[in-house]
């Protein structure tokens, strides 16, 4: 816990095991890490009274990534595969799933991405946004990592599909925006004009591997959208968490020095 800018770091959660999704809810912390969801309440100072394991999974030895609060009031979450390019055994491997804050009715969301990892709501509406890391053994091959807007029930095509096109990936939806190769897409916000005139409406994505945070300027197309990506802000180390802060701000974390920067826009 961070009490204010400038302030030294407080762990106040430990014993997690690659703690990624973390969201405040009701009151409530809750923390996404391999293999499980757990719930943190009644902070007193710098220590939780209550710590409860919400969710179990849904895969065992999965990356539990970014958490999203829907419209509906439902957790999404991104669930990595446990492979690269194989077929995962569980149907939960490689998908976002939805669940209850409770951590029940667990729900396959979206399936067969190889690893969704931020996911992010356009303001006002049901339209989900996940940025998509692709797979990690094709060197220069890869068409690089995607920004997608995931609708329930679609089909991504992993592991057959990774954004090559032809007959193996017919049916698979395009993507919003094709960021880096290998850029291990992180975390992703929506800005609609908090940054000012140059960053408009657009997802930003952070980009761990190409120390750089991109921006996808969106155009509503009928029920989709199309982007145009552009870097925004480079320089950082190994950029994964974003966040819009209430100034309208943009936070972010860098991986690599454990720093957290905080951008404004300086044309308002």
């Amino acid at each position: 816990m961070i009490a204010k800018s400038g302030d030294p770091a407080v762990k106040v959660v430990s014993g997690l095991n690659d703690p990624l999704g973390i969201i405040w809810h009701d009151g409530k912390l809750y923390v996404a890490s391999v293999g499980r969801v757990d719930a943190f309440s009644d902070l007193h100072g710098t220590h939780f009274a209550k710590r409860e394991q919400i969710l179990d999974g849904p895969v065992s030895n999965a990356e539990n990534n970014l958490l999203a609060i829907a419209p509906d009031g439902r957790f999404v979450m991104g669930v990595t595969a446990t492979c690269d390019h194989c077929t995962p055994r569980s149907r939960f491997s490689g998908s976002i799933v939805t669940f209850r804050p409770n951590g029940s009715d667990l729900r396959l969301y979206a399936t067969r991405i190889r690893a969704p990892f931020g996911l992010a709501y356009f303001p006002g509406t049901s339209d989900l946004f996940a940025s998509m890391n692709q797979r990690d053994d094709l060197g220069s091959r890869t068409p690089g990592d995607w920004l997608g807007l995931v609708r329930e029930g679609q089909d991504w095509g992993f592991p057959g599909c990774y954004g090559q096109g032809g007959t193996v990936c017919a049916g698979v939806p395009a993507p919003v925006g094709v960021l880096d190769k290998h850029a291990a897409a992180g975390g992703v916000v929506i800005a609609t004009g908090q940054l000012g005139a140059s960053v408009g409406t657009a997802a930003l994505v952070a980009e761990w591997q190409s120390a750089k945070v991109v921006k996808v300027a969106l155009t509503r197309s009928g029920s989709t959208y199309t982007g145009t990506v552009t870097p925004l802000l480079s320089g950082i180390e190994n950029p994964l968490a974003l966040s819009l802060a209430p100034d309208g701000s943009l936070l972010v974390g860098d991986w690599g020095t454990g720093t957290i920067y905080r951008i404004q826009s300086t044309s308002r």
